[in-house]
């Protein structure tokens, strides 16, 4: 079991077959939380998960490539098949946690009849996510994560606004639920991002009130708000910058970048001491044109970070590393959404 649980899930699920021993094992709830617990510290198990439409079609499909290192035989690009639809006309990825992920697809061009399923594209299983009591737009964004207080996953849904209501799902519930606004009331601010990060047991976006922006936190087990007061740069900031969180390695992260290419640039900072505001320290200061509304995706094991923004045309996103366009993903021609996941034998149909 030693050996097995530091395989790939792809040679995994093939040793299965070796006997019914092997089956049995690999199957068991414990070696897959052992394997689990491996592949986070395993940097051949960190993959890129890349939704991509054709130009020609209006289709989407799906992509998987490893994260080992910013540069990579191309051959490790993967397409994957769909879960339950084979070509759909809209696909959003909107969170990711133990290898499994959240994706919004649509076989047709109605919006309304956009369904979410909880996907492990390592192994290809999924299931179908149950509705909100609240319909969900493009204002709205979700944050994934298991609750280990309770052993088990949820899904908190945040909308972009004034005081807009949140709702979350626990899956073995199986059904959305309410819950109590922020006590004081906010206009939420998610920029370019439908998942919400995930640091010290709370979710984690951008709040304004007052002329000032600061993080709002949701504690998932707790279910209560909290705020941390933003570096004292970023205090000044107006609407006409892109202001963003997120989780690199563990650390939680604040960035920021213009909305137009003039005097452009990218600012990234890292809390180190958590809810300590004196311990924001700027992580780098990047000064590019083509880094308009940039958000961070992965940091490397070298340092080098993968950024996912605006291209220099402004025509599609596009995923780049602070010396140039990422290589192993050049296209920039077309809408794509990515996400970094760990691969994992989690299955999504013994959660709900």
């Amino acid at each position: 079991m030693e050996i097995l649980s530091r395989l790939p899930v792809r040679s995994i699920l093939r040793f299965k077959c070796v006997s019914k021993p092997w089956g049995t094992l690999i199957s068991g709830p414990y070696f897959k939380m052992t394997h689990l617990n491996h592949a986070k510290n395993d940097q051949n198990s960190k993959k890129l998960l890349i939704s991509q439409r054709c130009p020609e079609t209006n289709i989407y499909s799906i992509y998987c490539l490893l994260l080992s290192s910013p540069v990579q035989p191309v051959e490790n690009v993967q397409k994957l098949d769909f879960p339950l639809i084979s070509r759909p006309f809209r696909c959003a990825i909107q969170g990711s946690c133990d290898g499994l992920v959240i994706i919004c697809v649509n076989e047709n061009i109605d919006v309304g009849r956009n369904i979410r399923l909880l996907w492990n594209p390592s192994i290809g299983e999924s299931v179908v996510l149950p509705h909100p009591e609240l319909p969900m737009n493009e204002g709205s964004h979700l944050g994934f994560v298991y609750d280990s207080t309770f052993g088990d996953y949820k899904i908190l849904k945040i909308h972009t606004g004034i005081d807009s209501p949140v709702e979350i799902l626990a899956l073995k519930s199986g059904s959305w639920r309410i819950i109590d606004k922020h006590p004081r009331g906010i206009h939420n601010v998610i920029s370019n991002t439908e998942s919400l990060p995930f640091v010290n047991e709370a979710f984690h976006w951008i709040g304004f009130s007052r002329e000032k922006y600061f993080v709002v936190s949701f504690s998932i087990s707790n279910e209560t708000y909290g705020e941390i007061p933003l570096p004292d740069q970023m205090l000044c900031l107006r609407r006409n910058i892109y202001i963003g969180v997120s989780v690199l390695e563990g650390m939680f992260c604040v960035h920021s970048s213009p909305y137009d290419q003039r005097n452009a640039y990218f600012k990234l900072w890292v809390l180190k001491d958590y809810g300590v505001k004196e311990s924001w320290n700027a992580l780098f200061i990047l000064e590019d044109p083509c880094l308009v509304g940039t958000i961070p995706i992965y940091r490397f094991e070298d340092g080098e970070v993968l950024f996912w923004g605006l291209n220099v045309d402004f025509a599609a996103y596009s995923f780049r590393t602070s010396t140039g366009p990422f290589a192993l993903w050049p296209r920039c021609d077309t809408v794509h959404t990515g996400i970094a996941f760990t691969g994992s034998l989690i299955s999504p149909k013994s959660q709900i």
